[in-house]
């Protein structure tokens, strides 16, 4: 008679893993120690291994228990200060911020506030509309701490409801020396947090690191 052979099926559960680091130094830890005693165990004992040896040993295993968890603290304490440069500027939202970004026209006049270098002789002021095209361009008076635009274009129209942005070109002697961008009043409709710090996110969706905007007021522009 022919043996019989029989094939048997055994199902594995995977060994649970680890769920952080800590988790994982426990269970090298242990390893280790097991490692150690079974090192004990076994060693010749004609040449014994020396007691320093293994002081050595667990100093070196401690010492890197010890760098991981300091990393995972300087981690927390990391994401804490992100979180909380958000919630300082949480109560934002909703106010007007000033800062180089597009103002919403609606029928009222927007007020500028142009950075123009102080050599400049001559300034231009260049109105874009969202599309980018250019809907006036006039010259202003480059000593001006702030100024005014009506919402009209270069046939004194005035120009549909909508987000406009803002160019200076500054010229000395007939040459140009430099274009900015003026700051003007907008709507804080989200902040963030984003790699580089926390930003603000107007109602036009242009994004502003925090630091960058220079003033904040109640009196809300309408969206």
């Amino acid at each position: 008679m022919e043996p019989t052979s029989v094939t048997s099926t055994q199902s594995t559960t995977p060994a649970p893993q680890p769920n952080s680091t800590s988790d994982t130094i426990n269970s090298d830890f242990d390893t280790f120690l097991r490692m150690l005693t079974a090192q004990i165990e076994n060693q010749d004992p004609l040449n014994p291994i020396e007691s320093s040896d293994f002081a050595v040993q667990l100093a070196t295993f401690s010492g890197v228990e010890q760098q991981v968890q300091t990393n995972e603290l300087l981690e927390s304490l990391v994401g804490s200060m992100a979180l909380g440069g958000v919630a300082e500027i949480a109560g934002w939202v909703g106010l007007d911020g000033r800062a180089e970004v597009p103002a919403r026209f609606d029928g009222a006049p927007i007020e500028l506030f142009p950075k123009i270098p102080l050599e400049a002789d001559q300034a231009t002021l260049i109105v874009r509309d969202p599309s980018g095209g250019e809907v006036q361009r006039r010259a202003i008076d480059p000593a001006s701490a702030s100024l005014t635009w009506a919402g009209d274009d270069n046939a004194g129209a005035t120009v549909p409801e909508g987000f406009y942005s803002f160019e200076i070109e500054a010229f000395q002697a007939g040459e140009p020396i430099g274009v900015s961008v003026p700051e003007t009043w907008g709507r804080i409709a989200e902040v963030r947090d984003e790699a580089t710090g926390p930003v603000a996110v107007f109602a036009d969706g242009t994004q502003t690191a925090a630091s960058d905007v220079t003033g904040l007021r109640a009196e809300a522009s309408p969206v």
